[in-house]
């Protein structure tokens, strides 16, 4: 009795969660990725209908055949809402197409063997029907966080890390739910929900906070933001590669990059991207992501970074910041955190700041 009690409890922390989430991330407070965050409150929100009869059971109300009917409806649709706020995440200008429309076929299958009263089919239909979904999703932010890294110089705030934490959790855990659905349904009935309620609840508000806080990712500005999503996704679209820059212009292009670079230090700015670079030495984003790729076989994310890097080397080794902190350097350096100036210095360096300053310093 104990147990159940403290189900239920967990099981209104989790409904209720769900809707107060996908209501907060609807009204947008910080008015950034709309069509993302859109999309992501309505998968909350049809997340939320998987408990949604148990909870009008807790509160004795026993919901119309038709209700149940609908309810088990729209849960199809939880993934396919899940999918399109994470295509809006990562390209905001996005257009729907005709083959979008592909996405309502196990809808209609769903809908079908629900009119035949088929409900155990469906339920099962429903939940298996998100894991194809979740791959998807996983390898797309994947790719993307590849991506990003030829228009930006820092990443840890737009690479949708907590989105694949995510949809790795989901993976999981529904592919437990479904061999949990086939046990019940071919093996023995267990009704021992308490587990599932738990890990589903510690998805939800672990994923709530990064939500909130994921920053907008490309600029509010459209012209800029279309010029660094034609360079982004230029990798994905099957045109021919064309030779951006003349032969006579490159080498000097080259040396006219290498002198900004040195003369006024751009990396030091912890928000420079693509397009901020490009004006400095009056040349499109394409252009400059051309000049990277051929002339120094880097992307821009790495081209900065070594920079950085070598800056904050010199500072590490300096007497006038032996006082400054690792954090300290890192900001002097153009780094916006000590984190992504820990991995990206140890991934160059092949050791942290802490350790280089202790060796140079012969501590």
């Amino acid at each position: 009795m104990l147990i159940k009690n403290f189900e239920n409890f967990v099981l209104v922390l989790l409904y209720g969660g769900l809707l107060i989430i996908s209501f907060t991330i609807l009204l947008n407070p910080m008015k950034v990725n709309k069509k993302a965050n859109f999309f992501f409150s309505l998968f909350l929100f049809l997340w939320s209908s998987y408990w949604a009869l148990d909870i009008l059971r807790l509160c004795s109300f026993s919901p119309s055949p038709v209700l149940v009917s609908f309810i088990f409806f729209i849960q199809i649709f939880t993934p396919v809402f899940l999918f399109f706020s994470t295509v809006f995440f990562i390209n905001p200008n996005y257009q729907f197409k005709k083959k979008d429309l592909v996405c309502l076929i196990v809808p209609l299958i769903h809908l079908i063997l629900i009119l035949n009263s088929e409900l155990g089919i469906a339920d099962f239909l429903a939940v298996s029907h998100n894991l194809p979904y979740i791959a998807i999703i996983y390898f797309r932010i994947k790719k993307y966080q590849k991506r990003i890294e030829n228009i930006s110089s820092y990443t840890e705030t737009i690479n949708l890390q907590w989105l694949v934490t995510l949809s790795s959790m989901l993976f999981g855990i529904i592919v437990i739910t479904v061999c949990y659905d086939l046990f019940n349904m071919l093996v023995h009935r267990f009704n021992q929900n308490l587990v599932m309620v738990v890990l589903f609840l510690f998805i939800i508000y672990s994923t709530s906070f990064q939500v909130l806080r994921q920053k907008e990712i490309y600029p509010v500005n459209e012209k800029e933001r279309e010029q660094l999503l034609a360079v982004e996704l230029e990798d994905e679209e099957k045109t021919e590669k064309k030779k951006l820059i003349p032969d006579q212009e490159f080498e000097a292009l080259k040396s006219k990059l290498l002198t900004v670079m040195l003369t006024e230090k751009p990396y030091l700015d912890g928000e420079l991207n693509l397009l901020k670079l490009s004006d400095l030495i009056n040349i499109n984003p394409h252009q400059l992501s051309y000049l990277l790729n051929n002339g120094f076989n880097e992307n821009f994310f790495h081209f900065i970074n070594k920079y950085r890097v070598q800056h904050a080397k010199e500072l590490l080794t300096s007497d006038s910041y032996k006082k400054f902190s690792i954090l300290g350097i890192a900001f002097e350096s153009g780094f916006n955190s000590k984190t992504a100036f820990n991995t990206i210095f140890k991934k160059m360096i092949n050791e942290t700041p802490s350790e280089f300053r202790r060796k140079q310093s012969g501590i």
